[in-house]
């Protein structure tokens, strides 16, 4: 797998909100909005998806450096918007740094908090997308498509801007949206497992 680097906070900003169109549907724009909704999802989407994701989290801990807290939530807002399904009901979200009872997300505020942290009603959030991302690596283990909907699990790989690195283990799963785009439905991340 390639590793990817944002060259520019511009070009990260746009990323994460670019429709993803179906082959099928993205030439024809008087098809019927809901046709794209059942539209078969290819893996070309699933792997755009991903670089997406992780050219969005970049994309916010720049912002942060850059421009500060308010700029960097407001992308955050964003990118939940446009890449998660919050919009269409509860998204299946456990970020990897959570505790109990707080360890599921399945609002968006509650992913908001856990990204950009500054939310009273979730304290134990810092704000893992603020952490100095700079570049990232998706080594997918697998990714299965059925019809309108796909699941890729594997490993996201970090690095922050001093070279640090962390490794996370990750399970996404999109469906269309009303939109023509993926939306993340369930987003599962975790440290990987180390007997001690």
């Amino acid at each position: 797998m390639k590793s990817f680097k944002i060259r520019s906070a511009a070009l990260a900003a746009l990323l994460p909100l670019a429709a993803i169109a179906t082959p099928a549907v993205a030439h024809d724009h008087a098809a019927p909005k809901a046709a794209t909704l059942y539209a078969p999802i290819t893996q070309a989407e699933v792997e755009a998806a991903q670089q997406a994701w992780g050219n969005a989290l970049v994309a916010i801990s720049t912002e942060y450096d850059t421009k500060g807290f308010a700029a960097a939530k407001t992308l955050a807002g964003q990118v939940l918007d446009g890449a998660y399904g919050y919009g269409m009901g509860p998204v299946l979200f456990k970020p990897t740094l959570t505790v109990a009872p707080q360890t599921f997300r399945t609002s968006r505020d509650g992913a908001l908090a856990y990204f950009v942290g500054g939310d009273k009603a979730f304290p134990n959030d810092s704000g893992f997308a603020l952490k100095g991302w700079r570049k990232f690596q998706i080594d997918n283990a697998g990714i299965v498509i059925t019809g309108n909907s796909a699941i890729s699990m594997g490993n996201v790989t970090l690095w922050d801007a001093k070279g640090n690195m962390t490794k996370v283990d990750k399970t996404w799963a999109w469906t269309r949206g009303a939109d023509g785009n993926l939306k993340i439905v369930l987003h599962h991340s975790s440290l990987p497992y180390s007997a001690k």
